[in-house]
């Protein structure tokens, strides 16, 4: 017997549909020990050798940071083009998870070399699963199901408690036991979601069980083709750096990459246009969800500084000590979850109290109220390192109020531009959309590295400055964001509606006639 289409129970968790429950538990221990590994990058990187680090300079460790961060949403876009085409969101979910799990086991390898490799590795199984576990939330909700920003905003709260959960592991992990213990803690998590992801796997039917516009056999046999040869090519250039016989300067790097990704990105999205064979409408929402793209880029850039320049300077500029008891550095990144799992549920509801009162903030809107708010938090991180400038380590509290800040810009632009996604964008090429967002995560992941090279701890006074700027910027485009949206909204509002050349065609049919 087939299994039951989920939309049909759209009440199972929490008044959502009950396949949200098995993404977001699979999302929760994914994000643990992603972002518990990803706080530890910079502090391990930057150690000295002798404590266990690699001993690199703050430039070059940030520009590998940028590096692995962007690298692990760029693959988005191709995760997101195999489940579409070859083998479905469903199966892309979980074998993206265990290629994760088998790079975090690898980085838990004390060893230089396999450290490289195990990041490879969990850039390659992200890419899987990070767009396409996304896009099936989406494919949860009708085209007019209220309850979709909702139900994004409580995934996105899973995604934060496994967070918090990896923050407060590895760094307890880090300072106590060791660097490769807490890698180690990371594959364990990733372990967790993979059990439950498989032991729930029925509750959501039918959804992404097969690509929605699969290859010919023949196409599927040359796709393939081509994936082998990328990571036999991969592998190669891997095998090179580690002996020596390639030479690689990761500022460099970064910064072609940074320009490569931002080409794929506008050549990609171009492209959708002229050969995606659209509708008015369709075109249309997707160029309301452009707007939505460009803000994404300007708030990663500015936020993505907490695993690098931020992280820094906890370690090196802020006074961690509580009495007797020294503040482990990963933990300050514990404030964003914290404040993203007591703030989730007002927003969850605000979105929801607000359509029901007929007001109902553009997505174009809320990117831009998000993005000013983000880069309002780097004024106080100005005022921060002009106070650490003058040789004193500054109080906690200044990291505290700017991750608030953080926090309630990304609650305002993150899950709802997820929503953007999977509302605007058309179904049959869902996957593809996610991946092509999250590739604005990538850009913005790239650039922030390269930013936070700028800001070494050890060279302050050029600090204050810097943050002043990413404090104008982040600012100027929200504006620019918001006074355009005030013409996409109105493209926005065409989701679900049928397409003028659609209402033509049918002109001389009766009015009451059924639509199956």
């Amino acid at each position: 017997m087939e299994p039951k289409n989920i939309q049909q129970q759209d009440n199972g968790f929490f008044g959502q549909p009950a396949g949200l429950q098995t993404l977001f538990f699979t999302e929760m221990w994914e994000r643990m020990s992603y972002y518990g590994m990803r706080a530890l990058l910079v502090l391990f990187m930057t150690a000295a050798i002798q404590e266990g680090g690699l001993g690199m300079t703050v430039a070059v460790a940030t520009a590998i940071y940028g590096l692995y961060t962007g690298a692990v949403y760029f693959m988005g876009l191709p995760g997101g083009w195999i489940a579409d085409r070859l083998i479905g969101g469903q199966r892309a979910t979980w074998y993206g998870g265990i290629v994760i799990m088998c790079g975090h086991i690898v980085l838990a390898i004390p060893s230089d070399t396999s450290f490289f490799l195990g990041l490879i590795l969990v850039v390659l199984g992200t890419g899987m699963l990070k767009p396409n576990i996304s896009a099936l939330v989406g494919q949860l909700y009708d085209e007019g199901d209220d309850r979709r920003d909702a139900g994004y905003t409580l995934y996105y709260m899973g995604i934060n408690i496994g967070s918090l959960i990896g923050y407060l592991v590895t760094g307890y992990l880090m300072t106590n036991v060791g660097w490769h213990w807490a890698f180690g803690a990371a594959a364990v998590g990733m372990f967790f979601g993979l059990v439950q992801y498989r032991a729930t796997l029925p509750k959501l039917g039918t959804v992404g069980v097969e690509a929605p516009k699969p290859l010919s056999p023949q196409g599927k046999r040359i796709s393939w083709s081509i994936i082998v040869l990328f990571l036999l090519g991969l592998g190669a250039v891997f095998v090179g750096t580690t002996t020596g016989a390639m030479t690689i300067n990761p500022v460099a790097i970064a910064q072609y990459v940074a320009l490569a990704a931002t080409i794929v990105f506008f050549v990609y999205y171009l492209s959708i246009f002229i050969f995606g064979k659209l509708t008015k409408n369709e075109a249309k929402r997707l160029g309301a969800l452009f707007l939505v793209c460009i803000a994404s880029i300007c708030f990663w850039a500015g936020f993505e500084q907490a695993g690098s320049s931020l992280n820094l300077f906890a370690r090196d500029l802020t006074d961690r000590m509580i009495g007797s008891f020294e503040i482990p550095t990963p933990w300050f990144q514990m404030l964003n979850s914290g404040f993203l799992i007591v703030l989730s549920p007002f927003f969850a509801a605000l979105w929801v109290n607000l359509t029901k009162r007929m007001i109902n903030p553009s997505y174009g809107f809320k990117s831009a109220l998000g993005l000013v708010i983000m880069a309002s938090g780097f004024i106080l991180m100005f005022f921060a390192s002009q106070a650490a400038a003058s040789g004193m380590k500054v109080s906690p509290n200044w990291l505290v109020a700017v991750y608030f800040l953080h926090t309630v810009g990304e609650l305002c632009l993150s899950p709802v531009a997820l929503s953007a996604v999977s509302k605007l964008a058309p179904r049959r090429m869902a996957g593809q959309m996610m991946g092509i967002f999250v590739l604005t995560y990538s850009i913005g992941s790239l650039l922030a590295g390269l930013i936070a090279g700028n800001l070494d701890p050890e060279n302050t006074s050029t600090m204050p400055d810097m943050y002043m700027q990413i404090t104008l910027f982040g600012i100027g485009v929200g504006v620019v964001v918001f006074l355009v949206s005030l013409k996409t909204r109105k493209w926005e509002e065409l989701a679900g509606q049928p397409d003028p050349e659609h209402v033509a065609i049918n002109a001389n049919e009766p009015i009451n006639k059924p639509k199956f």
